[in-house]
């Protein structure tokens, strides 16, 4: 299998909602597709897998239609494998788009495999992430943008501040990071992204989600609310008029919109364990996790690591932030202790300030407003950079001198 540093960084489309057939030859080979099939990205695509290589994939679709990719793998001679090719494409639709798996590095194989129109070639053994990209990569529209990167933002217990971590989040790399990105507030009833970035929207997500047959992208422009010329919002319409049981798939198909146009998706998640939040946390590019330093929060923080880790085997794994630390006289679990009891290293450890987040809470700004140059500010981009796989950006010359500068001016002034 895979290990998740295979390239983690690039976004790997999601495969739709296709039939892929697998006629092996190993049982490496055909373990390394059953692995792919579970993957979080060919969630949609139905796999099936059997031996028997190139003649057993001839002699299945000589009286049955071929299903939208063929995966053959060959260790024989290369004519044995051409002739299998050969007579394949006797009975072969229109469309279906083939993969070879071959056992040897030949440039002379590789040119007579395209020339026959083979869509790929992969060398054995095969790595998990390597399959799922050659067949997303089938699928993938010619001179499309690149995949937008979709970052899930969840709290291990209400309260713990996921929602101000996730909105300063997109704040952060659309301002910070330069790059277009959209925060999306799924808490439907009880979301506040409105509030913290000042914002008062006619429509909201809710006009995406409970009208699905009208759902394109046309819709989500028009539900975009505009914060910055990088960052836009899909607010939370913070009303009770209607129940959120969402169906599982509910959320697929605004993701998918949104992935094809914006860079950075950044999801707030809200605190809840059903069908459509585990799927879209399962789902996500990256995942956030936000705690506190107390003992529920520890433990349930331990679980959804643990759960969503297994859930996504190629991924890396999910980021933990551990929130408002530091509160005067209340006691908390140190923070090493925290990384410790859940297996990993915690990626952020923000202080509690209750002057700073208070201020930007009322008045509708994000941190790196309020106190541009302050710790948590710092925190929070660093945290962006990781979320989307870059080194922090440089500080351009007029920031190094801007300290010097000021304080010549105070003299000055003095």
């Amino acid at each position: 299998m895979a290990e998740a540093s295979d390239e983690p960084d690039r976004v790997i489309a999601p495969v739709p909602r296709i039939t892929v057939q697998a006629f092996c030859e190993t049982a490496k080979v055909a373990e390394a597709i059953e692995a792919a099939a579970g993957d979080r990205r060919m969630q949609k695509a139905h796999v099936k897998i059997q031996m028997g290589g190139g003649p057993a994939a001839v002699e299945a679709y000589r009286h049955a239609p071929t299903p939208n990719v063929v995966v053959i793998e060959s260790q024989g001679e290369r004519s044995a494998l051409l002739g299998h090719l050969d007579s394949l494409a006797e009975v072969c639709d229109e469309g279906t788009k083939v993969i070879v798996v071959g056992h040897v590095n030949d440039v002379v194989l590789y040119r007579d495999l395209t020339r026959r129109g083979v869509s790929e070639y992969l060398i054995a053994p095969v790595a998990v992430l390597d399959f799922v990209r050659a067949v997303s990569d089938l699928f993938a529209s010619a001179g499309a943008a690149p995949v937008g990167r979709t970052i899930a933002v969840v709290g291990a217990k209400g309260g713990v501040g996921a929602s101000t971590v996730a909105h300063n989040l997109g704040w952060a790399i659309a301002d910070k990071l330069r790059t277009a990105t959209v925060v999306v507030d799924l808490d439907i009833a009880f979301g506040t992204a409105a509030l913290d970035f000042n914002q008062d929207p006619p429509q909201s997500v809710a006009e995406a989600i409970f009208a699905p047959d009208r759902l394109d992208a046309n819709l989500v422009d028009r539900l975009l609310s505009k914060c910055s010329d990088r960052l836009s919002l899909l607010a939370a319409p913070a009303m009770l008029d209607r129940t959120t049981d969402l169906s599982e798939t509910a959320l697929d198909g605004l993701i998918d919109i949104l992935r094809a146009s914006i860079p950075a998706i950044v999801l707030d998640v809200p605190h809840a364990w059903c069908a459509w939040t585990k799927r879209t946390l399962i789902g996500a590019d990256q995942l956030v996790i936000v705690a506190a330093p107390e003992l529920a929060s520890l433990r349930n923080a331990k679980n959804l690591y643990d759960t969503l880790r297994q859930s996504r085997p190629n991924d890396r794994a999910p980021k933990v932030v551990l929130n408002l630390t530091g509160v005067a006289k209340r006691p908390e679990i140190a923070a090493s202790e925290f990384g410790k009891a859940i297996g990993t290293t915690l990626s952020a450890v923000v202080p509690f300030d209750a002057q700073l987040f208070g201020t930007a809470a009322n008045n509708g700004q994000m941190i790196a407003e309020v106190q541009p140059s302050g710790k948590v500010a710092e925190l929070l981009l660093e945290l962006a950079c990781a979320a989307m796989g870059r080194s922090e950006p440089k500080r351009s010359r007029a920031n190094l001198f801007d300290p010097i500068l000021s304080k010549l001016a105070r003299r000055k002034a003095s």
